[in-house]
């Protein structure tokens, strides 16, 4: 089963004029802020964040806090069934890849690929599969295999040639801390990635990302009001550059901001001791339009979506594959 499938990757630069494709998830952060009326002032203003925030953090030898410049491309990975028959190919999954420029010397510099993180297959387990479980007439436990074709399909793509041939560097995903926990300030500091704050329990998606091979630390970085969630494999604080890590900490702050400003545009910084609520109304809003109750609903759909062209289609060929790919990495 090791031929089953294999991955094809694409990429679509996100700036100003980014229109989403046919096959990206609409729930996906920047493929909303594409839609509608006022899609090119959204992408505008959300692009301006991003190179303000990133400016403000790289502060050295940046006077006039306008030397780099963060350029996205959306990297799209499809996945080709190689048995003859329907939906031969699916839309696994979507990342950002980052590119650093620098104005005054011309030089662009890799940044980290991942960041945001956008998936069919998650919609259909936390949308479609996760409810059922819940809704069902008996008290049932969220199963101990809940997430593990997910993530084996994840880690599968990570050590394939379509991933290593095109980036050097694992992964690193970046998103809201779970409104479920609770989070205390360490003594722990970082010069970019700031103060770490400690888990007193996992949550569901902690799990789910560590079935994908990625472990979780939370870290609010300097002049942010909450602490963010870098999922990763490695070593965080030592396997990528200071520039790196503003890239990815300026990007997925900002969407945060607009997508969960109770939370990352906040008028109070988080205490020593944290539990994130989106019921919190001291904060500020962004001039730009998102939808989340849009999203929320579009995510349904989409897991449905999987479940009919995925999930069912390919049934019998994921079972086999998955029984015999190895156990996700702890």
């Amino acid at each position: 089963m090791a031929n089953a499938f294999t991955f094809h990757i694409t990429t679509t630069r996100f700036d100003e004029d980014y229109s989403p494709s046919e096959s990206s998830r609409i729930t996906t952060n920047f493929a909303n802020l594409a839609r509608g009326a006022d899609r090119q002032r959204n992408l505008r203003n959300a692009l301006a964040m991003i190179d303000n925030r990133f400016n403000a953090l790289a502060h050295w030898d940046n006077p006039t806090g306008d030397r780099y410049t963060v350029e996205l491309d959306i990297v799209s990975v499809a996945m080709r069934f190689t048995a003859e028959g329907e939906d031969q190919e699916f839309p696994l999954l979507e990342v950002l890849d980052i590119q650093i420029l620098d104005r005054h010397t011309g030089q662009r510099h890799h940044g980290i690929v991942g960041n945001n993180f956008s998936s069919y297959v998650r919609d259909y387990d936390f949308s479609v599969l996760l409810p059922a479980i819940k809704n069902a007439p008996t008290d049932m436990a969220v199963p101990d295999d809940f997430g593990d074709l997910h993530g084996k399909l994840f880690q599968n793509f990570l050590d394939s040639p379509a991933y290593q041939e095109r980036f050097r560097m694992p992964p690193v995903i970046c998103i809201s801390v779970s409104t479920s926990k609770t989070y205390r300030r360490s003594e722990n500091r970082h010069p970019i990635l700031g103060v770490e704050y400690l888990q007193d329990e996992s949550s569901l998606t902690d799990e789910y990302f560590a079935k994908m091979g990625l472990r979780a630390r939370y870290f609010m970085p300097p002049g942010s009001v909450a602490p963010l969630a870098f999922y990763f494999r490695g070593d965080l604080l030592n396997d990528y550059s200071n520039l790196q890590l503003i890239g990815t900490i300026s990007t997925m702050e900002t969407f945060q901001k607009i997508y969960r400003p109770e939370i990352y545009n906040a008028n109070a910084a988080a205490a020593a001791v944290y539990q994130p609520s989106l019921d919190q109304q001291d904060y500020s809003r962004t001039q730009i339009d998102y939808d989340r109750v849009e999203r929320s609903k579009l995510a349904v759909t989409q897991g449905k979506y999987t479940e009919e062209h995925f999930v069912r289609r390919h049934r019998k060929v994921l079972a086999q594959w998955a029984a015999s790919y190895p156990a996700p990495v702890r």
